[in-house]
């Protein structure tokens, strides 16, 4: 009886688990997940869509003391802690963010691959570390991120600081490098939806189908690893995994011709639950007004909450949706967002960010051409500096005594300027530059560069499609119109929380402008082809007949008539119409 009571109580213990408040209790909370959407209506009439998963863990994954992964990705964690990873910010993006028409993204990402890592101070090769960490990453995600070597990377001095907690910013601790010509799909899609806590069977991953994702103007997804500080206190320190994504919808592809959007006219699914391991799941959608009088945008069903934030310099609204409310699905089983146009917004009235670049090549011919970049400053009467970075390839050949830096017909010197030439077939050109914008003005700078002839055997299987370059980084304190407010990083949305602002009078913009497509001196690949099938025709030709003559053996046979019987039976045939022996 003894035992049998003792194997009832032990199954009770078992099936009810462990007690609220005791250290059982304690351990499930230290790590955390926060899932999030935000619907954004563009000037253009298209719809923006960004996904956010934050999953915060209070652990030390440097010592490598950890063995238990609950939420936080174990492939992750593992990587952290064997290549000495400080911070991880990977980017894998098809398409191009038009900021000029769009306005400022909350998170933006270049086209093709971005890949930028701090390691810790304790790594003693780090290259050796940053060339394991790319092959890994590649295996992981199903990228090309195995082709990083030596001639894309480069080490920025000024352009990226950590974003995490950070004691020192030993610039050798960095590595950066851009895959421009990456192409994005379904094989890298699916791994990163693996790496989420409820994969994509519940909460707002159910809403990430390839299909329509593919089928957008835009398309980029990211991981951000990064230490922070678990308290305000920040006496300890937690490790934040957040995973975006960023896509746009286009009225046109999506052949709607309307400006009314739903979220089943986006994704072709509805949201029916939130993620049971999310401790927070909502949906954002800006329903700020676009002039004084009234607004144009209307949402339905009914939001939960309202929220309003001064984001980017901008005062935004934003409807509020919680998934975990219990009255959000009282009335129907699923959740399907509606934002409807009061009247046709006008377009005329499109705002202008205070920010913005583009970048195109120059020139003429195969020999020589330039790289020029316009920086736009549309504050009216605020100044204020930006940092350029140029990553250039090897193979064209800058003339940085052409630099040149025009605002409004003067020249502008640069305040701070780092130039790192590149080696034939080792490492491209790195060129830093801390550029004064001027209220209201537009910065002209142009290089020269001359293109150099690459080995048969360097060219790619398409050498006539060109060969690209990776975009210019642009990063900047911008000056904000609204005073900014601190807000708590925990209970503000997630989408303003990545770059926080240092003080209420700006906030940090990083852009992206164009990759490049440049043509280079290409020989005549198919001559080799022809001089191939020409040489191997005379050869034959001649060598078949030489051989025939050399080895072939003629014998002369003189033709017998026959005698006098076979004569006689020709003439016998010839009469009755039989042809002659």
């Amino acid at each position: 009886r003894g035992m049998a009571a003792a194997a009832v109580l032990l199954l009770l213990l078992l099936v009810a688990g462990p007690v609220p408040g005791r250290a059982g209790a304690g351990r499930e909370r230290r790590d955390a997940l926060r899932e999030e959407l935000l619907l954004s209506p563009l000037p253009t009439g298209d719809v923006a869509a960004t996904f956010q998963f934050r999953t915060r863990w209070d652990a030390d994954l440097q010592r490598g003391a950890v063995s238990h992964y609950r939420l936080f990705p174990k492939a992750l964690g593992r990587l952290v802690a064997a290549l000495g990873v400080r911070e991880l910010h990977l980017a894998l993006t098809q398409g191009f963010w038009r900021t000029r028409f769009w306005g400022q993204p909350p998170l933006q990402a270049p086209a093709g691959a971005e890949l930028w890592v701090w390691f810790q101070p304790t790594v003693t090769d780090v290259d050796r570390a940053w060339k394991e960490l790319s092959n890994i990453l590649s295996g992981i995600f199903c990228a090309s991120l195995n082709f990083i070597d030596s001639t894309n990377t480069v080490t920025p001095t000024a352009s990226f600081k950590p974003l995490g907690l950070a004691n020192g910013t030993d610039h050798h601790l960095l590595r950066y490098a851009v895959l421009p010509r990456e192409v994005v799909c379904t094989e890298n899609l699916t791994p990163w939806k693996k790496l989420l806590p409820c994969g994509s069977k519940a909460g707002l991953a159910v809403l990430l189908k390839a299909e329509r994702l593919f089928h957008s103007s835009y398309h980029s997804q990211a991981v951000h690893i990064r230490p922070v500080c678990q308290d305000a206190s920040c006496l300890a320190v937690s490790w934040e995994l957040r995973q975006t994504l960023t896509v746009v919808f286009d009225i046109f592809s999506s052949g709607q011709g309307k400006k009314d959007w739903s979220l089943f006219k986006m994704f072709s699914r509805t949201l029916t639950d939130a993620c049971p391991l999310a401790s927070q799941s909502k949906v954002y959608v800006d329903i700020s007004p676009k002039n004084k009088e009234k607004e144009l945008l209307e949402v339905t069903p009914p939001p939960t909450s309202v929220h309003e934030a001064v984001v980017q310099g901008d005062k935004k609204t934003y409807a509020v949706y919680d998934l975990l409310s219990p009255s959000l699905f009282n009335t129907s089983r699923s959740l399907n967002v509606q934002l409807k146009w009061k009247r046709p917004q006008d377009s005329s009235e499109m705002p202008v960010p205070v920010l913005h670049a583009q970048r195109y090549v120059g020139g003429y011919g195969l020999q020589t051409g330039d790289i020029c970049t316009l920086i736009y400053n549309t504050h009216p009467y605020r100044a204020f500096p930006v940092i350029l970075l140029e990553t250039v390839p090897w193979y064209l050949r800058l003339y940085v005594h052409t630099l040149t830096i025009i605002t409004k017909g003067k020249e502008n010197k640069p305040s701070y300027i780092h130039y790192q030439p590149a080696q034939d077939r080792r490492r491209p050109h790195l060129l830093e530059m801390l550029i004064q914008l001027p209220a209201n003005s537009i910065t002209k700078i142009t290089i020269q560069f001359e293109r150099a002839l690459l080995k048969w055997t360097e060219y790619p299987p398409d050498p006539n499609h060109g060969f690209y370059v990776g975009s210019s980084v642009l990063s900047a304190l911008v000056p904000s119109v609204i005073a900014m407010k601190d807000v708590d990083v925990e209970q503000s949305p997630l989408f303003t929380s990545l770059f926080p602002s240092s003080d209420g009078s700006s906030y940090f913009v990083r852009l992206y402008t164009e990759p490049l497509l440049v043509n280079l001196p290409t020989p005549d690949f198919s001559m080799p082809y022809n001089v191939i099938c020409l040489t191997c025709t005379v050869v034959a030709v001649c060598y078949g007949s030489f051989y025939n003559l050399l080895t072939r053996t003629f014998h002369v046979e003189e033709p017998s008539r026959g005698g006098l019987a076979k004569r006689l039976a020709n003439v016998i045939r010839k009469f009755r119409g039989v042809p002659p022996l």
